[in-house]
């Protein structure tokens, strides 16, 4: 997957379009068809009606931010600031043992920086 948690995303479609934030989690699909989904902190929120435990106590509703579609979400670049489509490149790692090592990581497109 091309957004990770920690990841600054900007919200392309829905109430909150436009909007940035914080990938708190990624959850992936159990059916290989189906996209991945992504909780963004702070944008998404919906309502939790709470019942009442005990005669005491009053009802509440609780906000908590839900799931939304991976693809109704762009990756912001942390350098250059804008959304960016996201590239990988391949780097050899030598360790004092002798043993190469090919870290994949993810690059901005636009500015070359890596994410």
């Amino acid at each position: 997957m091309k957004i990770k948690i920690n990841d600054t995303v900007k919200i392309i479609t829905g109430k909150d379009r436009g909007k940035t934030g914080k990938v708190l989690h990624v959850i992936a699909p159990k059916n290989p068809q189906a996209k991945a989904r992504i909780v963004v902190e702070g944008l998404n929120l919906k309502y939790k009606h709470v019942r009442p435990k005990n005669e005491r106590e009053k009802g509440q509703r609780i906000m908590f931010p839900y799931p939304l579609n991976i693809s109704n979400a762009a990756l912001v670049c942390s350098k250059c600031g804008q959304t960016a489509k996201v590239g990988y490149q391949k780097i050899n790692n030598q360790n004092e043992t002798a043993k190469k090592k090919i870290i994949k990581q993810r690059i901005c497109k636009k500015c070359k920086a890596v994410i």
